[in-house]
């Protein structure tokens, strides 16, 4: 049974967990601005600092593996999130294999051109991120054994940080975060150290 977390809150995942499905979903609100909503998952991959070591460490829809499937994305949903069942996007982390510097994977979210078709996250419902056991990569349904609904509002947000998977004493935690950024995935790539 999942454990449902809001913002703020944690929780420590089953250290019997080799892999995980981090599954993001969304709903375009109804909108007349002329363009499809484009939401791209995303993840960076921090030392002990909070940033990354190297550009690599950020996995997105140009750089969807890490380190020979480490960390991967299952790719870009450009729908928008039209799909009403299921994850519109997915990011696995396999536990066995990540290097013993990474302290905090930071999954994230954004609005693809969101300042040219003028879009935010104020027109985004329904968001959520939930952790998932899996035995595979194969297996894009797993066992949810987190599950974080995003209800706060974001009126003019074009980036989301939406949670946290973090190390510490060894065992590897969630964050429920939901913290909002404007500037999009440029302003992630500042924050979290990557060159832009």
């Amino acid at each position: 049974m999942a454990v449902n977390l809001q913002k703020g809150q944690r929780a420590s995942l089953d250290n019997s967990m080799k892999m995980a499905l981090i599954g993001l979903g969304w709903d375009p609100n109804k909108y007349d601005g002329g363009y499809d909503f484009d939401l791209d998952a995303s993840a960076f991959v921090c030392g002990a600092n909070g940033k990354v070591q190297s550009d690599d460490d950020f996995i997105f829809y140009n750089n969807p593996d890490w380190r020979d499937h480490t960390i991967w994305s299952s790719g870009d949903d450009r729908t928008g999130g039209n799909s009403s069942e299921g994850d519109d996007e997915q990011i696995f982390i396999d536990f066995t294999k990540i290097p013993d510097y990474v302290s905090k994977i930071a999954i994230t979210v954004t609005i693809h051109e969101a300042a040219a078709r003028r879009q935010n996250f104020g027109q985004v419902s329904n968001a959520y991120v939930r952790v998932a056991k899996v035995d595979s990569e194969f297996d894009t349904q797993g066992e949810t054994v987190i599950q974080f609904d995003l209800e706060e509002e974001f009126s003019i947000e074009t980036a989301l940080v939406v949670c946290e998977i973090y190390r510490k004493n060894g065992q590897w935690k969630f964050n429920a975060v939901a913290s909002g950024y404007q500037g999009g995935l440029e302003q992630l790539c500042r924050v979290y150290g990557v060159n832009v």
